[in-house]
């Protein structure tokens, strides 16, 4: 196990050791700041790590597997932006079958991944594998359909979706820098803060209990209008090494809170009560290795 690795074990081992101690309790205990050591597992930037449209250039020419294998290699390596690191809040309440109001807090990166750093930065979509490995190696996993709207419902920036037009070119690296920029000027239009939670422009890469029945397949779901629909209702049409400019990868603490106590979010996710508040289908089994196993 890596140093990183042990890091993080040993920081969940201190947050979720009251959980398991003691049942959750009724009320409105509400998580408002994410800990800096919920992102820890994403390696510091080097000061000479070059600038998202510095990598994205060198990539004009390239997709698919050898343009995920480049982008997970500067993601890896810490060349995200430094906004990216200060995780948002996101509060859903829920209702026990016993009537029990219960309130999780997950912890979400307030944009897409993206690399370079916080003066120019490019949103990077991925295939599952990619997208998988990610997000496991630095200590996340990718949210749920259910997740998704309720980042999009408590969003501080809310962007309307810019589809772009529907060719063979969706998968070029020039159309996905392209509605990249367009995305800074429609956010930077609401002069938010970099760390704002922010959705609405991207559809997400989820987790779901369909990839143990679609093997080979890419899940994709959300990118709502502002009536908060999704333009793109759950999918597995795709194979799972697909991506294209309008998929982003939304990275979701393993760490979640239960009524402000820290929990596993993989036990949350299992729990035959407490699933539902962040799954719309139910348990999910062992997140872990279902992400471990698409990589």
């Amino acid at each position: 196990m890596t140093g990183k690795k042990l890091l993080r074990c040993a920081v969940y081992t201190l947050l979720s050791a009251a959980f398991f101690t003691l049942p959750p309790q009724a009320g409105k205990a509400a998580v408002k700041t994410c800990s800096n050591q919920l992102s820890a597992g994403i390696p510091e930037r080097i000061s000479d790590a070059p600038s998202g449209t510095s990598v994205m250039q060198a990539l004009r020419n390239v997709s698919g597997q050898r343009r995920d294998d480049a982008v997970t290699e500067q993601v890896l390596s810490g060349n995200v932006p430094e906004f990216l690191r200060q995780l948002a809040p996101v509060e859903i309440p829920g209702v026990l079958a016993t009537g029990e109001r219960v309130l999780v807090t997950i912890c979400v990166t307030p944009e897409y991944l993206a690399v370079g750093n916080d003066d120019d930065f490019v949103r990077v979509p991925m295939g599952l594998a990619a997208a998988a490995m990610v997000a496991t190696e630095l200590g996340f996993f990718l949210p749920t359909p259910k997740m998704v709207d309720e980042i999009y419902k408590r969003a501080q920036i809310r962007l309307t979706p810019r589809p772009m037009k529907p060719t063979a070119q969706m998968v070029s690296t020039d159309y996905l820098m392209r509605h990249s920029l367009m995305l800074d000027e429609q956010r930077n239009s609401e002069k938010p803060s970099p760390t704002a939670l922010t959705a609405g422009q991207k559809k997400d890469i989820v987790i779901t209990n369909r990839l143990r029945s679609k093997p080979g397949r890419v899940a994709i779901y959300g990118w709502h209008r502002p009536n908060g629909r999704p333009i793109q209702p759950l999918s597995t049409v795709h194979g799972a090494e697909y991506a294209d400019y309008s998929h982003g990868v939304r990275l979701v603490s393993q760490t979640a809170f239960v009524n402000g106590r820290p929990m596993d979010l993989s036990d949350l996710m299992a729990h035959q009560e407490l699933a539902g508040v962040v799954s719309a289908e139910g348990p999910i089994i062992d997140v872990r290795s279902l992400m471990a196993s698409k990589f």
